[in-house]
């Protein structure tokens, strides 16, 4: 089978990447005209360029795949109102699902996120079903984004398209430019993480997210969903262990949740007036530690067959090693 993957110099994408060559499937690479492909050498691929922002480009840039993996859908990193940022990633959705419809796909996978799940008003980790079924009363930018992602998804499948949903939990690993998640890490390991908010979290490391998106491309049932999971830890957990595979001190301040919001809103206002870099205590970065969950990944296990590899320490280890290796993580700063 040939799959196509958008968004293979990302984290996510560039594992989902390997997976596909690891499951001896052929590998098309779809890019924008300026992106960089150095991080892809040695994998064998093909190169076609595809902008989620034109649609004829992507349905050219398709053309001979089986099946379309999309780890490039929008997130919103700027401090912008949400219904824009909203606005912005349905119509890159619409393009994606308007070139899908042009070929006659197997399947196509839309890497969704946890965030648009609900939590279980009883505590208990979240699955597939807790999906919402209305608009989140949230109006954080992120939140609106991925729940609108994942609406749109399921609503294309409904029309008749073969659309999975793959859901990874919170990414470690390898290949983090930017960084994203890992930006926590490369934060403890530097000493630069002011505090953190409690929350629940699952952790899965990043390769083991993109062997499970290649499974329900494989094997994945239209207009359904699939939570991709390792570990389930607490954010105080989560931290500790960053900080001893770093062999740094952890951040000892622990920011209440409601002083968090209000700094976000106070640095994004400085930011929409005065310019400069963006807030580093970005509504994102809330959602992210304090709107999660414990998540039960039993639907991919037993329909796809699909077992996490490597334990949240081991993906720390693994990613860490990455920053420090591309410079991420200042040379001294705790064990090497």
């Amino acid at each position: 089978m040939r799959v196509a993957v958008v968004g293979a110099t990302g984290m996510i994408g560039h594992h989902t990447a390997l997976a596909v060559l690891e499951a001896g499937h052929e590998l098309t690479v779809i890019h924008r005209a300026t992106s960089n492909l150095k991080s892809l050498d040695g994998l064998r691929f093909e190169s076609r360029v595809g902008d989620l922002d034109d649609r004829l480009s992507l349905t050219a840039a398709f053309g001979g795949a089986d099946a379309v993996i999309n780890c490039a859908s929008y997130y919103p990193t700027e401090p912008r109102p949400w219904r824009a940022e909203v606005e912005r990633a349905a119509a890159q959705a619409r393009n994606f699902y308007a070139a899908c419809a042009e070929h006659d796909l197997r399947k196509v996978v839309y890497v969704g996120a946890a965030i648009a799940l609900a939590r279980d008003p009883e505590g208990r980790p979240g699955t597939e079903e807790s999906a919402m079924k209305e608009r989140p009363g949230d109006l954080t930018p992120y939140v609106q984004v991925k729940w609108e992602l994942d609406r749109l998804a399921v609503e294309h499948a409904r029309r008749g398209l073969p659309v999975v949903v793959g859901i990874p939990s919170m990414c470690f690993g390898e290949y983090d430019a930017g960084p994203s998640t890992g930006q926590l890490i490369v934060e403890i390991a530097n000493g630069t993480l002011p505090g953190y908010i409690r929350g629940r979290r699952n952790v899965v490391y990043a390769g083991d997210a993109g062997r499970g998106l290649v499974l329900a491309c494989e094997r994945g049932r239209p207009g359904e969903r699939y939570l991709f999971t390792g570990e389930n830890v607490t954010m105080d957990e989560l931290v500790k262990t960053i900080a001893e595979v770093a062999g740094v001190e952890p951040p000892g301040r622990v920011i209440p949740l409601g002083l968090a919001r209000l700094l976000s809103k106070l640095q994004g206002a400085r930011y929409r007036l005065f310019g400069g870099s963006p807030p580093r205590l970005s509504s994102t970065a809330i959602a992210v530690m304090a709107s999660g969950q414990f998540l039960d990944g039993a639907k991919a296990q037993s329909e796809l067959g699909y077992e996490p590899s490597v334990s949240v320490r081991e993906a720390v280890a693994r990613a860490l090693a990455w920053f420090r290796a591309n410079g991420y993580v200042r040379a001294g700063q705790g064990r090497e």
